[in-house]
């Protein structure tokens, strides 16, 4: 089968946000030859050629760019292979005009990040706040069990003092009574020897 050639004229969001680039990473993955340019109404020009089966999926991918580039409508006009082309690059116009084009892809593509990431920055203020919530009644709790432990440590440590007060002074009250029995067996032996003896 032979080469089909089509001329495509893409409208919508197709300069400034990098559509040329994804046209010719298509074409080059699928081996088709041609070119894409910009023009000076804001379309996007992409001569392409190749066999049949190959130009369909091609035009199928033209069609779908990534974000944030966006295609209205594509008007297709079959015309005259030219066996000469054999790669597919893309035709820059003046260099002020491709650095405007470059500048402004990096805009549109930062614009369209910010305007997702403004969406979520409430829930993100929300999330912080929730959070600042939640870590004062942490610590609150926190507060409450600090001050909880704190009294039963005081309790504890009265409660020792009182039982090693009680401790000594039964020691002292068992050192005392056995000196009295001591004394007492003392006494004892001492009456018993004088009856030996006076018997």
């Amino acid at each position: 089968m032979g080469l089909r050639a089509v001329r495509l004229t893409v409208r919508g969001r197709v300069q400034r946000v990098g559509y040329r680039r994804h046209v010719l990473d298509a074409a080059q993955e699928l081996g088709i030859a041609g070119y894409a340019k910009n023009d000076k109404d804001g379309s996007v020009i992409v001569f392409a050629q190749a066999k049949e089966e190959t130009l369909e999926s091609f035009l199928k991918t033209v069609q779908n760019p990534p974000p944030p580039a966006q295609v209205r409508s594509i008007e297709m006009r079959e015309v005259k292979p030219n066996p000469r082309v054999k790669t597919f690059e893309i035709k820059y116009g003046k260099l002020a005009d491709e650095l405007q084009e470059g500048f402004g892809a990096t805009q549109t593509v930062f614009m369209n990040y910010w305007a997702e990431f403004k969406d979520y920055r409430q829930e993100f203020k929300e999330f912080a706040k929730k959070t600042d919530e939640n870590f004062k009644t942490i610590l609150d709790k926190y507060g409450e069990i600090s001050e909880k432990l704190a009294r039963l440590i005081e309790m504890m440590t009265e409660e020792s003092k009182k039982t090693t007060e009680m401790l000594e002074t039964m020691r002292r009250e068992f050192i005392e009574t056995r000196e009295r029995l001591d004394n007492s067996l003392i006494l004892l032996r001492e009456a018993v020897e004088r009856l030996s003896h006076k018997s």
